[in-house]
């Protein structure tokens, strides 16, 4: 391996390098002034709060939401799906998922199937897609939400959550969306797709730090729903119920404000370099990766073959050779940073016929260059 090379290719994971002005937006604030807002009542904690709000504007902008107060900012999106699986969900309820779910999803459901709460996994094909028609067919009299992911964190395949969320409205429930894989890549429109609760993350597709994350929620589910987490708020400090005002209802403690400055910086980012030049950009890089894999035989693609209907996520399955011992051969040898396993998401992989061997993710940033695919791919040949 030439000395000091890294290839980074595990964008699934976390995007890296993070957004220009990110480290210098987070260091400003803590050098500077990390005030805590909604505390402290002097200029500098009011400052703080207009980049907050900001940013919380930015995000309604980005995911086409109503009003930036239902931007609610969690730890990340792990967090966000617990407050809506906990905070909703209850004894007797029935939820509907499809067989691609991270664990984000699905062992907050199994906590909450011990507690009465049921679910079903809908139809998905061996490339992950499903059909809206399969949800339509699994409603119960009891199915109370559907939650799903934009995209597929193991195989990349985007589901069509604006047919789904159709239905959703139809059928009188409540549609979550995991936004992991997507935002930032490609659009999401909460209004658009009838999306109830749209978690987000700051640190993969949006180009933010670690720890930051956050969900943006419906009026008519933010009437149903209770915060699992309580505590201060810094408004009505004279009563000891949670507020009911957003987004103080879900914002319980003090909030990560190192990652939401980064996360601003990041967002502006995005919005001056615009996401479907983000999306073609790592298209074109899956387009070539995914075409030369195709001459290897001892390889299996794993989901869609094509660019159509998948975001730059491809996962492989080494079929002479342990995908553990594969990828290790790929960094120590040629740099080339993946991600191998089952990406916690054993359901995905029992979906796609890759459990419990996994297989090995290759995941695109904007910053990757086809001559960095070239030494993968001659890498792979080798090995």
């Amino acid at each position: 391996m030439e000395e000091g090379r890294r290839i980074y290719f595990d964008h699934g994971s976390t995007s890296w390098p993070k957004a220009p002005n990110v480290a210098r937006a987070m260091a400003d604030l803590l050098e500077n002034g990390a005030f805590n807002i909604n505390r402290g009542n002097y200029e500098g904690a009011y400052e703080v709060e207009g980049l907050v709000l900001d940013t919380r504007d930015q995000l309604a902008r980005m995911f086409h939401a109503r009003d930036s107060r239902r931007v609610i900012f969690t730890a990340g999106i792990t967090s966000s799906l617990n407050y809506f699986i906990k905070g909703f969900l209850k004894s007797g309820d029935h939820v509907l998922v499809s067989g691609l779910e991270h664990n984000a999803v699905m062992r907050p459901l199994r906590q909450m199937e011990r507690r009465g709460v049921a679910y079903d996994i809908v139809r998905t094909e061996d490339d992950g897609t499903v059909e809206p028609e399969s949800v339509e067919e699994a409603i119960r009299s009891n199915t109370k939400a559907v939650i799903m992911l934009h995209a597929s964190n193991v195989c990349g395949t985007i589901l069509p959550i604006r047919e789904i969320g159709e239905i959703c409205r139809r059928r009188h429930l409540f549609f979550a969306v995991d936004t992991a894989q997507s935002a930032g890549t490609i659009p999401v429109d909460m209004e658009g797709c009838k999306i109830d609760f749209l978690a987000f993350t700051g640190h993969k597709g949006l180009l933010g730090p670690q720890g930051i994350g956050g969900f943006l929620i419906s009026e008519e589910l933010d009437a149903c729903m209770e915060s699992y987490i309580a505590g201060g708020t810094g408004s009505q400090s004279d009563s000891l119920d949670m507020p009911k005002s957003l987004p103080d209802k879900y914002e319980s403690g003090t909030l990560n404000l190192p990652g939401i400055i980064g996360l601003r910086a990041s967002l502006s980012y995005i919005e001056e370099t615009g996401i479907e030049n983000i999306h073609s950009r790592k298209m074109e890089l899956t387009r070539y990766f995914l075409e030369k894999l195709s001459e290897f035989p001892d390889l299996r693609i794993v989901g869609k073959q094509g660019i159509d209907g998948r975001v730059s996520v491809v996962s492989v399955d080494f079929l002479e050779k342990d995908n553990a011992l594969a990828a290790f051969e790929l960094e120590q040898q040629y740099g080339i940073m993946t991600r191998v396993g089952l990406h916690c998401a054993p359901t995905a992989h029992r979906t796609l016929h890759t459990y419990p061997q996994g297989t090995v993710r290759f995941a695109f940033g904007m910053e990757n260059t086809k001559k960095e695919i070239d030494l993968c791919l001659e890498g792979i040949r080798r090995i």
